[in-house]
């Protein structure tokens, strides 16, 4: 009986592994070749979109530098929001606007 249970147990233990085996064959893998794409994005790219919601890895002074990379002069009163949201009061084009940035790099005004 406990040679049977064993001889089973066995048995199992192959096949399992043989499975497991062939499911990391089938699984897909990174390439050296692969195209980047960046979650900050240049500033070219960066304006003209929606603001995404959500938590917001940047640092005052980078959320500042992308305000500024996006045309923004005289940025003050930056600070995170509830949102994730960097805001901040910014001159752009000669004209006082409340700026934002998200965890995506993109940046907005109002």
């Amino acid at each position: 009986m406990k040679n049977s249970i064993l001889t089973a147990a066995a048995a199992v233990a192959l096949g399992f592994s043989g499975a497991v085996a062939a499911q990391a064959q089938d699984r897909p893998m990174a390439s050296d070749h692969a195209m980047h794409n960046p979650v900050t994005k240049s500033p070219d790219k960066m304006t003209q979109v929606p603001l995404a919601r959500g938590k917001n890895s940047f640092t005052i002074k980078q959320a500042q530098s992308r305000l500024r990379k996006a045309g923004y002069t005289h940025v003050s009163n930056l600070a995170q929001d509830q949102d994730g949201l960097w805001q901040a009061r910014a001159m752009h084009h000669g004209k006082w606007v409340n700026a934002a940035v998200d965890y995506k790099g993109n940046v907005a005004a109002r």
